[in-house]
C-alpha cells in the first residue's frame, strides 16, 4: 500500500512538468527550432526596439543531438517575432568556443571528433539563412584540432572568442548571458 501511495504522489508532482511542456511550439520564424511559451507578459518590448545580441556557447551538445546552447538564437527569434519585433531588427551572433566548436563542424569531423551525426547542421543552416552569425573561436579550433575546412559553410573562423566578442561589442552588439 505504500508503494501504492508513493506512485500516486510521484504523479501529482510529475504531471505539472509534463503540462508545462505543452505551452512550448516552434514559429512562427523557425518551425523546427527553437521551442517557446506564449506568455501573458507585463513587461512590454518597447515598439521600434532593435537587437544586436551575441550569446556565447563553450558547452557542446549531447552527441548527435542539437546543441540548446545553439539552439538558444532560434529561441530568441521566434520569442521575439511572438511578441511583434520584426526579424529585420534582430540581429544576433554565436560565438562559439571551447567543447562547443565540434558542434559546427561538417558530418566527417563531427562523426570522428564526436561520433554519430551532427544534429545541430541543419538548425545552423537555417539560423544562418536568417542572418544570425556563427563565429568560432579560433584559439579552440586549434585545440580541437578544427579547420576551416572541417567547419559547416558559412561558419566564421576567428582569432579568439575574446577577439569575437570585443568587436561584436564595438558594433553594438550586448552580450546575452544566457
Amino acid at each position: 500500500m505504500k508503494n501504492w501511495i508513493g506512485v500516486i504522489a510521484l504523479q501529482f508532482v510529475i504531471s505539472p512538468a509534463f503540462a508545462q511542456s505543452d505551452a512550448f511550439s516552434p514559429g512562427p520564424v523557425f518551425e523546427d527550432y527553437g521551442a517557446v511559451a506564449d506568455i501573458d507578459a507585463t513587461f512590454d518590448v518597447p515598439k521600434g526596439m532593435a537587437f544586436k545580441v551575441s550569446f556565447d556557447v563553450r558547452e557542446a551538445g549531447e552527441a548527435g543531438a542539437r546543441n540548446r546552447r545553439l539552439e538558444t538564437a532560434a529561441r530568441f527569434i521566434n520569442m521575439h517575432a511572438r511578441a511583434g519585433v520584426p526579424e529585420k531588427k534582430m540581429k544576433l551572433a554565436l560565438v562559439i568556443h571551447g567543447k562547443a566548436v565540434n558542434d559546427v563542424t561538417k558530418a566527417a569531423h563531427y562523426e570522428e571528433a564526436v561520433g554519430g551525426e551532427n544534429a545541430n547542421a541543419p538548425m545552423l543552416a537555417a539560423l544562418m539563412e536568417k542572418g544570425v552569425r556563427v563565429i568560432i573561436c579560433g584559439q579552440s579550433a586549434a585545440y580541437y584540432h578544427v579547420t576551416n575546412e572541417d567547419l559547416l559553410p558559412g561558419v566564421e573562423m576567428a582569432p579568439s572568442a575574446m577577439t569575437a566578442h570585443a568587436v561584436l561589442q564595438q558594433e553594438g552588439y550586448t552580450l546575452n548571458p544566457f
